[in-house]
């Protein structure tokens, strides 16, 4: 798979009730601790929660794809993720550890689509629920979790123009549809 098939990934929130391997697990993190960061200081963490009992305790305490809500909100056993990886944070957040937690990420999920698999980055969770369920003490540290299974959805990308809404939608046929706006609809140059 080359870059330019990795970058059209799309955020899948339906997932097959398939098991992740080790090896993917540790793909990913590797991929994730590669990543850029600020002054080198390596201040993320990762937590993987893939025993089924503790995903599905964490999996009512987050949101899915709010614009087509309920149609993408998992369904334990049948479509919900089969993993979690908790980014947390060794220190007090701030925006560089925002940034950093971004890079590696991205870095997260481009690996995961190499290996066929599916995330979903989710900020949209409860911190507190979610951090006593992964035993982090301080709920604020927990940044991100990155919902992950082998897809059960193709979402499809469509380029628009400046003027187009960028508003995902399902079809008639339940696919979603991510409008991107084209490079020259966002760039000025100079």
């Amino acid at each position: 798979m080359d870059f330019q098939e990795i970058l059209l990934r799309r955020t899948i929130r339906r997932f097959q009730q398939k098991p992740l391997s080790e090896a993917d697990f540790r793909a990913l993190l590797n991929a994730a601790r590669l990543a850029s960061c600020a002054s080198n200081r390596q201040r993320l963490r990762y937590i993987v929660a893939r025993e089924p009992g503790r995903v599905a305790a964490i999996l009512p305490h987050t949101a899915y794809a709010a614009l087509v809500k309920p149609h993408r909100d998992p369904v334990p056993g049948v479509n919900s993720p089969v993993a979690f990886i908790a980014v947390t944070a060794t220190e007090e957040p701030s925006s560089h550890l925002y940034a950093d937690a971004g890079a590696a990420i991205q870095s997260l999920e481009f690996a995961a689509w190499e290996r066929s698999i599916g995330c979903c980055w989710l900020a949209s969770f409860d911190r507190e629920k979610a951090a006593a369920l992964l035993e982090v003490k301080d709920a604020d540290r927990l940044l991100y979790l990155v919902a992950l299974g082998y897809p059960a959805e193709s979402p499809v990308r469509e380029d628009i123009r400046g003027d187009g809404s960028p508003r995902y939608y399902l079809d008639s046929d339940d696919v979603l549809h991510v409008p991107k706006w084209t490079v020259d609809s966002i760039t000025e140059w100079k």
